[in-house]
This record gives structure tokens, sequence and C-alpha cells, in this order.
């Protein structure tokens, strides 16, 4: 193990309660170890509010130019893809603390504070390679960062009627989607918004994307799992001329008309596991998933 001491970036949720002990044990465990620590500025104006412990900090993130050997997410996983999205192409593996509810990404129980992280310090630990997607609207980026490791979705607005979406796969006419909305997910979301939706489950690394339309007009339409070396373009028709795109949740207005490419981001993001994690216990333990709840009479 190097002498050099490790670098954190550490990003929290500023509006999170009741959760001072967990963060201040994350602190504390990261100081024993003499780690560099860097707090994004609104979760240090938090914790400098609630800390108790003499902690050192070692400075503040006020932007997204910063280094750092991993990054922590203190919060549930839109907590995690907002750190992503601020680590973008730096490849600094990240790690999730789960203060949220479910936690794909997010992983790591406060009991578990103390063992994870000594991992990162022992290199007891595993990296889990992410695809990333990004999109692309009249050959521009969104005025949101366009870069989103969950999902890419097209929405209708508000009260709107539903939106017919015409899509293409590398040039090649798919179908127009009739529908309240199209998400684009990576294997990564597909326990998201897509799994919500009646997409399929994705196994991590399986270099697949996945189309699923939101409440479609027609029962027939299903959803599509592609290669992620594809690219995919959508053009949207709707009778308020207007509609969204959502990516990894942050959603932006765009005009009808507007053409809209989504392909493979040229970079991936690095999630760190503990030795031994198992996707498909992760799948069982925290979704039921194929449990049986039926009584016994």
């Amino acid at each position: 193990m190097s002498n050099k001491p490790l670098k954190f970036a550490v990003f929290g949720n500023e509006y999170q309660e009741k959760n001072e002990r967990v963060i201040e044990e994350m602190l504390a465990c990261l100081s024993r170890y003499g780690a560099e620590i860097y707090l994004d500025s609104r979760f240090y104006e938090r914790v400098s509010q609630q800390k108790t412990q003499q902690t050192h900090i070692s400075g503040m993130l006020t932007d997204d130019c910063f280094e750092a050997d991993f990054a922590i997410s203190m919060g549930g996983d839109g907590t995690f893809l907002k750190a992503a999205s601020r680590v973008g192409a730096k490849n600094i593996p990240i790690i999730g603390i789960n203060l949220g509810r479910l936690g794909f990404l997010a992983d790591v129980l406060p009991a578990e504070i103390e063992q994870a992280l000594t991992a990162l310090f022992t290199g007891e630990f595993m990296l889990e390679t992410h695809t990333v997607i990004q999109v692309e609207a009249d050959g521009e980026g969104c005025e949101n960062k366009p870069y989103a490791v969950n999902d890419i979705a097209v929405l209708k607005r508000d009260e709107a009627a539903m939106i017919s979406i015409h899509t293409y796969v590398n040039g090649e006419y798919l179908i127009t989607y009739q529908a309240d909305g199209l998400i684009v997910s990576t294997p990564a979301g597909s326990t998201a918004y897509n799994l919500s939706n009646g997409g399929p489950i994705i196994v991590p690394g399986t270099n697949d994307l996945c189309l699923t339309p939101v409440a479609p007009h027609s029962l027939n339409i299903r959803p599509i799992v592609l290669s992620d070396d594809v690219e995919i373009e959508l053009m949207v028709e709707s009778r308020s001329h207007n509609f969204l795109i959502a990516v990894d949740g942050r959603s932006e207005k765009l005009v009808e008309g507007t053409r809209i490419r989504i392909k493979k981001a040229p970079y991936t993001i690095k999630v760190v596991r503990r030795n031994g994690q198992n996707y498909f216990s992760m799948l069982r333990n925290k979704m039921m998933w194929g449990a049986d709840n039926r009584s016994n009479f």
C-alpha cells in the first residue's frame, strides 16, 4: 500500500436529516487512515452545522475541476447519480453509502461503513464498470449535462395527450411509439424507471440498452434490447408542440421537431463493490426477486 494519503471527494444530499451520526462515522473512519477529505460545497455547509467531532476537512469542491482517488456518495441512488455526473470522465471509482431506500448503486448500508471504507485502503474490493449514455438535441448537448448512468427518457408534458416518437436505430426505421414516453435504459438503469414500466432487468456488463415505452397506446408494443454500440434517433410529435427530455431525472423542455440522438458516451463509470458481492443475491435481497409470499395452509 502506498504511503501517499488517499484523496476522497465526498458528495451528499444537503437535505438529509437524522444522518449526522452516519456522516460523522464516515469522516472519522477516513481520518483514522490519514485520508485527504474534500466535501462538495453544499454538503460541506450541512456537515459544518452538524459536525461535533474535530475531523479535519482538507477542502471544498466548488466546481467539477477536482481530482481524487475515490468518490463517496452519501445518500440514495439519486445522490449517486448526481455524484457520477460530477465525476464524469475522470475515471474516479465511486462508492455509494445508502442513506436512502432501495439502493442498487448506493449499496453500502450504514452498519457496513467501517468495513467498506477499510477495504478501499487494503485493496480488498473490485470495480464494476457501467455504461454511460449521452444525448444530443439537433446536434447540440442539452442545457443540463447530457450524460446518463441510468436512463434518458422523452416524455409528454403534464396533462398533454400522448406523443408520437419516431424511432430509428443506426438510421434504420424501428417503429413509431404512440405513448406517454420512451425510456432508453442502461443495465444500471434497468432496475429503475425501466423496470417500473415493464422493462427487463439487464445484468451489468452485458453491453446492452433497452427501449421501453411508457404507457403505450398499443398493447403489442414491447420493450426491445439493443447492443449499446448503436445510435438511436428520435423525432417527437406532440399536440402541445413540445415535450420533456429527462437525463437521469434532470429534465428540460424541447420543442416538437427537435432531432434527438442517443448513443454510448466515450467514457464509463467505475462503481466500487466489495469482494464477494453478487448481483443476483442483490436482486433477491433488495427486490424480493423470485420470493413466494403465499401463505402455507
